[in-house]
């Protein structure tokens, strides 16, 4: 696999849809609450995959549904509208999407979650509050964990740092953010995307 289908995969690694254990209720209140403070969000991120390649980016977040991972030097596209997220591919005109409630993003994006259900408060290193994201049933879907620390400054005093991916095969994928700008005003647009794939014209042959 080239340099570059190693990215995308690595990329990818934040779509897998993943069902998730309970936990306790006290501490993720905590977080929900730090998440339903924050009505949108942009920062800068960088993304590190397994093997040490790196990708750097914008992150813009607006709730409830919406966020998009820009890429800086690299022709792919991660983008949520509110109902779907999208993950596009300009190199090769390809477009993917998922529902946004069936990824762990909707962790994010989604300010209304019952975190109880679908997450649990693991270690972490000291002061950070870690939430997991895990199916022991479907270990193919690897496993989400976000990673916050408290902050008196950041909307419900929790600021996220970003998270890292694990899938089957224990590949480490690790999103770091920072310059973190809170409920900022984000333009509508900035969550719909450049459709790459040949439009189709109803009655013409080739």
């Amino acid at each position: 696999m080239n340099p570059l289908r190693l990215r995308l995969a690595a990329a990818a690694l934040l779509l897998l849809p993943v069902a998730l254990h309970a936990a306790e209720p006290a501490s993720l209140e905590t977080v929900r609450g730090s998440l339903r403070a924050t009505t949108t969000m942009t920062a800068d991120f960088v993304q590190t995959a397994a093997n040490g390649t790196q990708l750097a980016g914008t992150l813009s977040l607006a709730r409830p549904g919406k966020i998009r991972f820009q890429y800086a030097k690299a022709p792919i596209l991660i983008v949520a509208n509110g109902n779907w997220l999208s993950f596009i591919d300009y190199e090769v005109s390809q477009v993917s999407q998922w529902p946004i409630r069936n990824t762990p993003l909707g962790v994010l994006i989604n300010a209304d979650s019952d975190l109880a259900r679908f997450a649990r408060i693991v270690d972490g290193p000291p002061g950070l509050i870690a939430v997991e994201a895990r199916d022991p049933k479907h270990p193919e879907y690897g496993a989400i964990t976000l990673a916050f620390r408290p902050d008196s400054a950041a909307p419900g005093g929790l600021r996220l740092l970003g998270w890292t991916a694990l899938d089957a095969q224990n590949n480490l994928t690790e999103v770091r953010l920072e310059n973190i700008r809170y409920n900022v005003e984000i333009p509508k647009a900035r969550f719909t995307f450049r459709d790459p794939r040949p439009k189709v014209v109803p009655g013409k042959t080739h």
